[in-house]
């Protein structure tokens, strides 16, 4: 009997030995938060929402304590539905597409407005790039009709944001011939001479244009005067900006339109789970800053909410109550 009794004190202590250990191997690692899978929809891997999305989903995960995956997509239209399908938990779009979703026109006419839509925070604006090489003597947008022009994958955030520019200059894509590329593919017919122009709505500055750059003399095609004017009054999310001197080696800022790109999430996530998010995202916002240059300029707390067209979802406003972004 007190050799049983030995062995069993023996074993009990081993147990809680090993349990010590083991909690003493985890020290530092974040906790798995909750079952709760989270899908980061971006866009295409040449494009700027793809790197963002990643530090994201690393946010998500590795910081957070949930299981998380990056999804390469057709951005912003593709993005809004599989939120709405339930394929994703958080997606980056463009305002005008979730506007349209939202209302239900544009993209999403002859639809059901998509009131079930939510934000978490806006991001950084996409800068309206109509790209072309010097030599084609394009000097203006009305200089597109009859040209080969990528007007951005179909539906994609960046070919609704294309039919608005020529709706805003009295034309239509019957005055061009559209070719329906994403923008990494319209840069390189550009390159390969299958077409004249290019619409790259993105941040800047834009990888696939400065690589053109590096091999051809390029012009961005300044957005401005009535255009912009029209722009402004039908469509609000739109703002006058530049492309700063020296962005692709231009010499002088380029007048053009932005739009914010905002983060939205799955409004059937638990507002405990969004508030982890949203709070996570800030606390670690270098790795956000870190993944584009895009980001480092302009995403922080003090314009979260710019552009934001659609309400918050309950967990990231109980975020921005908590550090008084919002009263």
């Amino acid at each position: 009997m007190r050799k049983l009794i030995a062995v069993l004190l023996v074993t009990l202590l081993m147990l809680v030995g090993c349990g010590q250990q083991s909690t003493g191997g985890n020290e530092g690692q974040p906790e798995e938060n909750s079952n709760q899978f989270v899908t980061v929809a971006t866009g295409p891997t040449s494009g700027v929402y793809y790197p963002i999305g990643g530090a994201i989903s690393n946010i998500v995960q590795h910081e957070l304590g949930y299981r998380s995956s990056v999804q390469s997509t057709g951005a912003s239209v593709e993005n809004i539905n599989l939120l709405l399908n339930n394929r994703a938990e958080l997606a980056i779009t463009m305002a005008d597409a979730v506007l349209q979703a939202y209302q239900g026109f544009g993209a999403f006419e002859d639809q059901e407005p998509k009131e079930e839509l939510r934000g978490i925070m806006s991001l950084y604006p996409n800068y309206v790039q109509l790209v072309t090489l010097k030599s084609t003597g394009i000097e203006t947008f009305e200089d597109l009709v009859g040209r080969r022009v990528g007007v951005g994958a179909p539906n994609s955030g960046v070919e609704l944001n294309a039919r608005l520019m020529f709706e805003a200059h009295g034309m239509t894509y019957d005055d061009i011939r559209p070719d329906y590329l994403n923008y990494g593919e319209a840069i390189d017919q550009i390159r390969n001479g299958m077409i004249e122009a290019a619409f790259v709505t993105s941040g800047i500055p834009n990888s696939t244009v400065m690589d053109l750059g590096t091999t051809n003399e390029i012009k961005i095609i300044p957005i401005e005067g009535e255009g912009m004017e029209y722009l402004q009054e039908h469509y609000p999310f739109f703002s006058a900006t530049v492309i700063p001197a020296g962005t692709y080696d231009n010499t002088e800022d380029i007048n053009t339109g932005a739009i914010m790109n905002l983060l939205l999430v799955n409004g059937s996530l638990e507002e405990e789970d969004v508030y982890n998010m949203t709070k996570g995202l800030f606390d670690h916002m270098d790795m956000i800053h870190n993944s584009h240059n895009a980001a480092k300029e302009n995403i922080n707390l003090e314009s979260a909410l710019d552009g934001m067209v659609v309400p918050l979802h309950p967990g990231a406003e109980r975020y921005f109550r908590e550090v008084g972004a919002i009263q």
